[in-house]
């Protein structure tokens, strides 16, 4: 599916589901105390991939968030989860 075919909302949710996971894997790697190059390593990704995915800028097959959840010791659902921000 072409993403500039795809209604702007639709859009901005996926925007919004690629920033909410790709802070969730920066904020438990930090917490399990993984370096990007070890997390990397351990779940088969490349660190440029993971870098992207940290900052929202892509995502992941489903399976992938399998190879992350891992070696960061939590679940796939964690790393979906909405977060709530310190503010609220």
């Amino acid at each position: 599916m072409d993403p500039q075919t795809v209604e702007p909302e639709r859009r901005a949710a996926w925007f919004q589901s690629r920033q909410q996971v790709g802070s969730n894997v920066r904020r438990l790697r930090l917490a399990a105390g993984l370096t990007q190059e070890a997390l990397a390593l351990e779940s088969g990704l490349s660190r440029n991939v993971l870098i992207e995915l940290e900052h929202g800028r892509r995502g992941v097959l489903f399976e992938r968030l399998f190879d992350l959840a891992e070696p960061l010791g939590t679940t796939v659902g964690d790393l979906v989860a909405a977060v709530p921000s310190p503010d609220s």
